[in-house]
């Protein structure tokens, strides 16, 4: 079943679909999505299961590449560019690799289209572990955090989806849903032999990440022949959050053909 997605938008000119990673939202765009906007018409999605998007059983990468595929016809945008990081990466792959007329360009930001080690099992048992009712504080749950998510920096980024009210707090994300599909989200499609999107690509890498690397490149290229694979050195796997200004300095020119 199709999600109707939240989105934000931005701008005008030619569409740009911006999808975000796993435990993120378009918020942690929009600062890029408001640069982008200045030449393009920009809708930076929040994916099922995440942010103010509804939640759903299942999340695998055909079903979100066709919420993504729905919401962008339903604003009357048939021909447009994707730009996918981590999680939203794969989305937007398989939305270019299932229906390549519709994506003029595409931008793949440090994901590759293979399969990973199944990833962050452990912090979402920890934040299903949370005693809600008992949290007055965004700082009491991240003292509970602590243990089994160490760096502040993600405890805080993930913290973002802790939403305080009336009543007990409450996540932005499904967390269930997370925990089922984690095997699925950590893998990546098959594809029939030959199955390819020859449309202008960019891929964009964290140097200090290790999700795209360079022996990522052949599986890369089997699916993506036109690509051009980018390194930000300094930037880790939030390349867009971490170094702005360089990721801009490729993606604008590219977006612009």
């Amino acid at each position: 079943m199709v999600i109707a997605l939240a989105a934000t938008e931005y701008g005008n000119g030619h569409p740009v679909a911006i999808l975000h990673g796993l435990f993120g939202s378009y918020r942690n765009w929009a600062s890029i999505a408001q640069r982008l906007g200045e030449h393009h018409r920009v809708v930076a999605f929040d994916l099922r299961n995440h942010g103010a998007s509804p939640w759903a059983a299942t999340m695998d990468y055909a079903e979100m590449a066709e919420d993504v595929r729905v919401a962008m016809a339903e604003r009357g945008h048939s021909h447009y560019a994707l730009v996918g990081h981590s999680m939203g990466g794969k989305v937007a792959m398989v939305a270019a690799l299932t229906g390549p007329a519709a994506i003029e360009r595409l931008v793949v930001v440090d994901i590759a289209p293979i399969a990973r080690p199944i990833p962050f099992l452990d912090y979402i048992r920890a934040m299903r572990a949370l005693d809600l009712p008992a949290i007055a504080r965004r700082r009491d749950a991240d003292a509970f955090l602590a243990a089994a998510i160490p760096e502040s920096a993600e405890r805080g980024f993930l913290l973002q989806n802790l939403v305080f009210g009336d009543g007990p707090p409450r996540w932005r994300f499904n967390l269930a849903a997370l925990e089922a599909a984690m095997p699925v989200l950590a893998g990546f499609p098959a594809f029939p032999p030959g199955t390819t999107y020859g449309g202008p690509t960019l891929f964009v890498a964290g140097g200090k990440s290790q999700a795209l690397r360079p022996e990522c490149e052949p599986a890369v290229r089997a699916f993506f022949p036109n690509a051009t694979l980018a390194r930000i050195e300094e930037a880790g796997h939030w390349v867009h959050a971490e170094q702005p200004a360089a990721f801009l300095a490729l993606v604008e020119p590219f977006l612009a053909g």
